[in-house]
């Protein structure tokens, strides 16, 4: 079988590997469209998660099932299915205690190029399938579908973490496709004044349509310094990180109010600490919130994600600037995500159907 691989830090190449093959709850999946991450681009150039020798990249993709095991119940070959990147362990005692995506380990519940082989390939393994993979909606766009598996899930997580109360004013620091799905679902749960801090107009013009209110360039000036100034001094009542260094959550700190909530789903890759200031800290006695969470992945989620599209809340095929077609371009976009043109939001890979 071919994949694309990470072959060590700071090198990537096609490999010939062994197919997998299906446990009795599990599935054998073909891509039909992936999506590469800029956590490929952590994990390989950065070694966020350390040295990988030849694993296979990538986590974003809808396909279909080629083969189940024994146990499976809801799904056959033949069907089209939406992957999400989090496949937990459901079977875990992480996932009765509410973290299936810790399920057998912190992050464990992340196995796609992380630990395990992941969707750049003729074909991958889906654990738990019942639980793990959601039917494609008739009719849904691959394209679509396949920013449901990763981008739309974490950035509303996001939202959903930074206890957004109907009104308030929401911050969300870098607005990549995280970031802008980070505001759709900030938008969606009620946030009054939405601030999006960006650079590039491509992202920045898709965050004003997703429902930010007004943007902040970090090119022209300190973010501490312009959110401050637009609010008289006060404060944000919540802000989401979905962007930026290790000193972004010094930043975020600094501006959420007393009693805030600071939600963060950025990848950090690279640093020993996230530096949080004392003195705007309140000394430790603020009572702001730090929250930090990976999504939760799963069946259920996928659903649900499906039918924010369904029913129109949210568009997230709009991040979907570049399109290649064929297995063999899965290089050259993750190359793409690497080089970040200031044109590009997100590429997609398609397949032979």
């Amino acid at each position: 079988m071919k994949g694309f691989a990470m072959l060590k830090i700071g090198k990537v190449g096609w490999i010939d590997t062994e197919r997998p093959s299906a446990g009795p709850y599990d599935a054998i999946v073909r891509p039909l469209a992936v999506a590469p991450c800029t956590s490929d681009i952590h994990t390989v150039w950065e070694g966020a998660l350390g040295d990988r020798k030849n694993m296979i990249l990538g986590h974003e993709a809808v396909g279909v099932i080629e083969e189940i095991g024994s146990e499976v119940k809801d799904f056959k070959p033949g069907d089209k299915v939406i992957v999400p990147a989090i496949t937990p362990d459901w079977r875990s005692m992480e996932a009765q205690d509410g973290m299936p995506m810790h399920s057998n380990g912190m992050l464990s519940g992340w196995k796609f190029s992380n630990f395990k082989s992941g969707v750049f390939a003729e074909c991958f393994h889906v654990n738990d399938a019942d639980m793990n993979l959601a039917l494609l909606p008739k009719g849904m766009p691959l394209e679509q579908a396949v920013m449901l598996s990763d981008m739309a899930t974490t950035g509303i997580q996001g939202a959903e973490m930074a206890n957004i109360k109907t009104g308030s004013t929401v911050a969300v620091i870098g607005i990549g496709p995280v970031g802008l799905m980070a505001v759709a679902g900030a938008s969606i749960l009620g946030a009054g004044r939405l601030i999006a801090v960006g650079s590039r107009k491509v992202t920045v013009d898709l965050a004003l349509e997703y429902g930010a209110s007004e943007t902040i360039d970090y090119r022209k000036g300190g973010v501490v310094e312009q959110i401050l100034e637009k609010t008289n001094g006060k404060g944000v009542d919540s802000v989401i990180i979905a962007g930026g260094n290790e000193n972004t959550i010094s930043d975020a700190v600094k501006i959420v109010k007393p009693g805030g909530t600071v939600s963060n789903v950025n990848y950090f890759g690279t640093g020993d600490i996230l530096p949080i200031p004392r003195i705007e800290w309140g000394s430790g006695m603020s009572h702001k919130d730090i929250r930090g969470g990976l999504t939760t992945g799963g069946r259920l989620r996928m659903e649900r994600m499906a039918d924010l599209c369904t029913y129109g809340r949210i568009k997230p095929e709009k991040m979907v600037t570049h399109v290649f077609e064929g297995f063999d371009k899965m290089e050259e976009a993750l190359m793409l995500m690497k080089e970040k043109p200031r044109d590009l939001i997100k590429p997609v890979v398609l397949l032979d159907e």
